[in-house]
């Protein structure tokens, strides 16, 4: 006989549920601090008497006047889209047409005659996120006790993704008076035999440097001297201002391999499309072993939509300088004020005018403002008396510094500036 619903019911506890608790990878379980969970937590602080103007998060497609002339790349998913030949699975790797515009765009650059990137070098990417987490996965070792030297201050997703793949992060510092240049006699020190990698960020985010050729030439020698792989974040790449040269570092790759992280976010003004790339470029063949683990972890990893993927060749088309000029016209003239009005705030100090990215580093003489211990404090009650968001220095390893986003219109900015050189003289502490 069938059970009854009462017999059911009555064991329901001890036969139809689980009692003991799940358990998680218990990484995730421990209290990160993280970029958008500080700026989440600011967000709860807002004066309601003013209106926020936000140069926290580094998203500048957010206002109208950087997408301006733009609407090329909607026209090439929507005709994507609508030719239904991208309605299937794209391949592992990304689909062919985007693997070799990237690598010809890759290529337009390099200043090193011989280097060249080919498609196969290619792997699309769901954004430089995903570019970030798949070159550590396949550099970690497994025994766990690999790490990775990363830039201070630096980029929070690298040292997220390095706990997530049981890598250690270890720091060096970038030289707030010698142009945020890495600092390679801390390189050099930092490194050994489980070392597994060197990252850099050019342009940088957080603080608007742009390595010269003959700085990436001293990485890439120290690099090779230490025997490891460059992964280079290149997601601001090209994004320069006035005579600074972008060159890319896979320039010098006959010196050390190269990783190259990229993507359309940025200088494309699409960061929700989520369309990035993983360049390995390795003249030498050092990298073997390191390409054929990116083949099969995206074997069994999911890309961005075809669709965009499809778009990429002519969204990367040489057309559409106009859009790009644009672009750093109105972020070099946004720069060029904030650092300029920075520098006549007396609490405040910018050692150097950004070069390139949307992004300046800002140090706080804590000392001198009433009520402010530390960086922290300072976002807070910033954000609590006037409005303005900026992200503390010390969720990228800076304490007592924050990082400001220059991505908006120049009137809003201005007003930001207003603001903060109000609430620094509110705060500043009299001089006997």
């Amino acid at each position: 006989m069938a059970p009854t619903t009462q017999s059911l019911e009555a064991k329901t506890t001890s036969e139809f549920f689980i009692s003991k608790t799940i358990k998680c990878n218990p990484v995730l379980t421990e209290n990160k601090i993280s970029i958008r969970g500080v700026m989440s937590e600011l967000l709860n602080h807002i004066n309601p008497q003013k209106k926020l103007i936000s140069l926290g998060m580094g998203d500048a497609s957010a206002h109208p006047c950087f997408r301006e002339g733009g609407e090329f790349t909607t026209r090439a998913v929507v005709a994507a889209a609508a030719s239904a030949e991208h309605d299937c699975y794209p391949p592992s790797f990304g689909c062919s047409s985007a693997r070799r515009a990237v690598a010809e765009y890759l290529s337009n650059d390099v200043v090193t005659p011989g280097i060249t990137v080919r498609e196969a070098d290619i792997f699309i990417m769901s954004g430089g996120t995903q570019a970030i987490q798949i070159s550590i996965a396949v550099l970690a070792r497994r025994h766990g006790k690999s790490n990775l030297l990363l830039p201070r201050p630096g980029f929070a997703p690298y040292e997220a993704a390095c706990e997530i793949f049981g890598v250690e992060p270890r720091f060096y510092n970038l030289v707030p008076d010698n142009d945020w240049q890495v600092d390679l006699a801390q390189v050099k020190s930092l490194a050994d035999s489980e070392t597994i990698g060197l990252v850099i960020i050019s342009p940088n985010n957080p603080c608007g440097a742009v390595y010269s050729t003959s700085h990436q030439r001293q990485i890439a020698e120290t690099t090779r001297d230490l025997g490891l792989p460059v992964i280079a974040d290149e997601v601001y790449g090209h994004m320069v201002f006035g005579d600074t040269e972008f060159v890319p570092m896979i320039s010098f790759a006959h010196v050390a391999p190269v990783i190259t992280i990229g993507a359309l976010s940025k200088r494309w003004m699409v960061p929700g499309w989520r369309l990035g790339w993983l360049a390995i470029t390795d003249p030498n063949g050092t990298l073997k072993q390191v390409r054929a683990a990116t083949e099969a972890i995206m074997n069994v990893t999911a890309g961005p939509a075809s669709i965009v993927q499809a778009a990429v060749p002519s969204i990367m088309s040489n057309s559409h300088e106009e859009f790009h000029k644009n672009v750093i016209k109105l972020l070099e003239s946004s720069a060029d004020m904030l650092f300029n009005r920075i520098r006549q705030i007396e609490t405040l100090n910018c050692p150097s005018r950004p070069q390139g990215s949307m992004f300046i580093m800002v140090e706080v003489s804590t000392k001198d403002l009433a009520g402010i211990e530390d960086d922290k404090d300072f976002s807070r009650e910033l954000i609590k008396e006037e409005s303005v968001l900026v992200l503390p220095g010390s969720v990228i390893g800076l304490k007592n510094w924050v990082r400001m986003f220059f991505g908006v219109p120049v009137e809003f900015l201005n007003e930001a500036c207003d603001r903060i050189e109000s609430f620094c003289k509110r705060r500043q502490v009299k001089k006997l």
